[in-house]
């Protein structure tokens, strides 16, 4: 199947948002820690707690496979990835960003918002992934024309990644584009990988330090 052609407007916007992504969830931020909300069974937390570790370590898997380059604010294309998490989807990392923001909205005993983040921030990253596809298929042509035909952009294809032992070339969306040269290392250490991640290390803890607080003063 040929992948979908992007719609320019939708192109254009991803463009706007994928510059503007760091401040973009900003409003959820500040409803998951002001919403007043009942204190949450502590199931509940936990519940929330581990869909964040499970959002966490789907970064951390990404990140390992393509390193600092996730962090790019521009354009700019990083080595080509086809290992790990981008054997089996495309944008791994939005994958497990979503998961967090989930798991916080659970942690918060705020149940509402979960589908909420889930349709907005989904809207958003669908938008920003568009535009990187139109980005990446301008500059590698084919090669990343026949790995959107072969690996999935949300849905991970677990039961074919056995079958897809590359020549497949995965954008390191996290997102940021892929690079136009072949990687030399197929992943990065885990001091390497933890320095990389430690600005959304940090802000996972920051948010639940938050949360606690929050707790604190409610009735």
């Amino acid at each position: 199947m040929n992948p979908e052609p992007p719609h320019p407007l939708t192109v254009r916007v991803g463009g706007w948002l994928f510059k503007r992504r760091t401040w973009l969830p900003q409003p959820i931020i500040l409803a998951i820690v002001l919403i007043p909300a009942s204190r949450m069974p502590a199931a509940l937390m936990a519940a929330g707690v581990l869909l964040v570790v499970l959002g966490e370590f789907i970064r951390l898997w990404g990140v390992s496979h393509i390193g600092v380059i996730a962090r790019t604010r521009s354009d700019r294309l990083g080595p080509l990835v086809s290992t790990g998490p981008f054997a089996l989807v495309r944008n791994p990392l939005y994958l497990g960003n979503l998961a967090i923001w989930a798991g916080f909205a659970i942690s918060a005993n705020l149940l509402w918002l979960v589908p909420v983040i889930v349709v907005l921030v989904g809207l958003e990253y669908h938008a920003i992934v568009r535009w990187e596809e139109t980005l990446l298929e301008s500059r590698l042509g084919e090669s990343y024309r026949d790995y959107m035909r072969r690996v999935p952009r949300w849905v991970p294809a677990f039961a074919k990644a056995s079958a897809r032992q590359a020549p497949a070339f995965a954008a390191a969306t996290a997102g940021r584009p892929a690079a136009t040269e072949t990687t030399t290392r197929s992943t990065f250490s885990l001091r390497e990988t933890l320095f990389s991640e430690r600005g959304t290390l940090i802000a996972i803890a920051a948010g639940y330090g938050l949360l606690f607080l929050k707790a604190q003063v409610s009735p």
